[in-house]
């Protein structure tokens, strides 16, 4: 809505606006394009002209929407995803991701499933099997390295730790 917005207030044409996406009908002007920018940067958000970066936030989006807000995983492995749902080659997609933002897909991936496993154990009540076969780890001992390599605590560790910092309502 803010894209909208901001483009109707500047007299700019455009064909749609979806989350994360804009098609303009003509080309901008210099000053409509850096007014564009400033205004964009204003409310937190940046213009990408570069259809590659578009295509590494769109990466980027899908594994995001992937792991944080969908309750069920996909059962097809990330990479079939990912080009199933972008409409490129997995390679492709994975070189590019790797060129812009020198690390790869794989490393984006976990560090995103690690921060979803962190976000389970502080506030669920899930056991670790149940945040394994959520987030569809192979086993609860995989979860575990991977979770204690990212962190460098163990799963258990790392609840234990949130427990203790919480207070009962009553005691406040």
């Amino acid at each position: 809505m803010i894209v909208k917005s901001v483009l109707e207030n500047l007299g700019v044409h455009y064909n749609y606006v979806q989350l994360g996406e804009a098609e303009i009908r003509e080309d901008l002007t210099e000053i409509q394009l850096n007014q564009l920018k400033d205004i964009l940067f204003q409310y937190g958000l940046e213009l990408l002209e570069d259809k590659r970066s578009l295509l590494v936030e769109k990466i980027k989006i899908t594994i995001i929407e992937m792991i944080h807000h969908s309750n069920e995983q996909p059962v097809v492995k990330f990479s079939i995803y990912l080009s199933e749902k972008l409409n490129y080659d997995y390679t492709y997609l994975s070189n590019l991701f790797s060129e812009v933002t020198g690390t790869t897909i794989e490393h984006f991936i976990i560090s995103h499933k690690i921060e979803r496993v962190k976000e389970l154990l502080a506030y669920n009540d899930l056991t670790l099997f149940e945040i394994c076969r959520k987030l569809h780890y192979s086993s609860v001992p995989h979860l575990s390295n991977q979770f204690k390599k990212i962190t460098g605590l163990s799963p258990s560790y790392f609840k234990k730790m949130k427990q203790k910092n919480l207070i009962a309502l009553d005691n406040l």
